[in-house]
């Protein structure tokens, strides 16, 4: 049987903190399930221009704590915490935290890191990705024990932490539902034993955004993807819900000329554009067929846009959410 479908908004910015407590009130209104940031740190400057990454102005844990202090029932998460950023002991305390304030509202987005160039421009090692996802492996334990009861005895390769009790106990128990992102077939595989949502993302192992990872996503692309989920999930791939950053969210007229555009662009055709699993295009009833049959082939039902699309994909949300 189908999940139900959830929609969630990401977003980077806000012009003021007023601001910010509407855009979260408003997402609510809107019907999305939940409202995410990503977690980058650096600002405007040839840094950040070389990553071709759009401008982050707000750290992810206090704007999730203010969007949760605006809004009653909207879910707040990071899509996803970069497990280099924050020793293993202060992410899991800042994120049981955060479940508990805002009562056992978080989705706990955990990912290896890859987006090179703010690495080197904070001065944080960017170590081979096989290392990366050890680490990440051993966080994701960590998480899981540090919100757990009981006395913390773990000595890793990268996470160590004893002597005493993870506090405060999540609302959420054992722990919020963990995201794990990624686009390679290790993290994936991860994420299909430990996860509770499985993040499909382009695999960015160039390090910057760019042409080469936005084809590790396309539709054949994605099926591949599925099948590594479901290999290292085995018996528990029926209990994972499946997420996707829809990043070309385009819904109403003109659709195709953006779609002929940015596939020439990317070196894709239109058809490949248009049924590109991180893309929308069309009228809202075709987006919402076009949803439901990647729904049926791939198990999709989490669907996540850019707060630049919130308002044009509302009418999408309202009429698949909880089918």
């Amino acid at each position: 049987m189908a999940k139900p479908f959830r929609f969630a908004v990401q977003s980077f910015h806000a012009d003021s903190a007023d601001a910010w407590r509407e855009d979260a009130r408003k997402t609510e209104s809107q019907g999305y399930s939940a409202l995410h940031l990503a977690d980058h740190l650096i600002g405007p400057g040839p840094a950040l221009e070389a990553t071709n990454h759009p401008l982050q102005t707000l750290a992810a844990v206090p704007a999730i704590a203010v969007a949760a202090e605006a809004t009653t029932t909207l879910r707040v998460g990071c899509r996803v915490f970069c497990i280099d950023y924050r020793p293993a002991a202060v992410l899991a305390k800042e994120a049981a935290t955060l479940d508990f304030l805002s009562g056992g509202r978080l989705e706990m987005g955990l990912g290896a890191g890859w987006l090179r160039g703010e690495y080197e421009a904070v001065g944080i090692p960017f170590d081979p990705i096989g290392v990366r996802i050890d680490r990440l492996a051993e966080t994701v334990a960590f998480v899981k024990a540090h919100m757990a009861k009981g006395q913390l005895d773990i000595a890793g390769d990268h996470v160590t932490a004893r002597g005493y009790e993870g506090a405060p106990q999540p609302v959420q128990q054992p722990h919020p539902p963990i995201m794990i992102g990624g686009g390679g077939k290790r993290v994936l595989s991860l994420a299909a034993r430990e996860a509770d949502i499985v993040s499909l993302n382009f695999n960015n192992r160039s390090g910057v955004l760019g042409a080469d990872g936005v084809k590790s996503g396309t539709a054949d692309a994605t099926a591949e993807k599925i099948g590594w989920i479901r290999e290292a999930a085995g018996a528990r791939f029926d209990e994972l819900e499946l997420e996707i950053g829809c990043y070309f969210a385009f819904v109403g007229p003109g659709t195709e000329k953006i779609a002929q555009g940015m596939g020439a662009s990317l070196g894709l055709t239109a058809e490949e554009m248009r049924a590109h699993p991180h893309g929308v295009f069309g009228e809202v009833s075709a987006v919402c067929d076009e949803l439901e049959r990647r729904r049926e082939r791939y198990g999709i039902s989490y669907i996540t846009v850019g707060a630049e699309a919130r308002d044009a994909f509302a009418p999408v949300v309202a009429r698949l959410s909880g089918k």
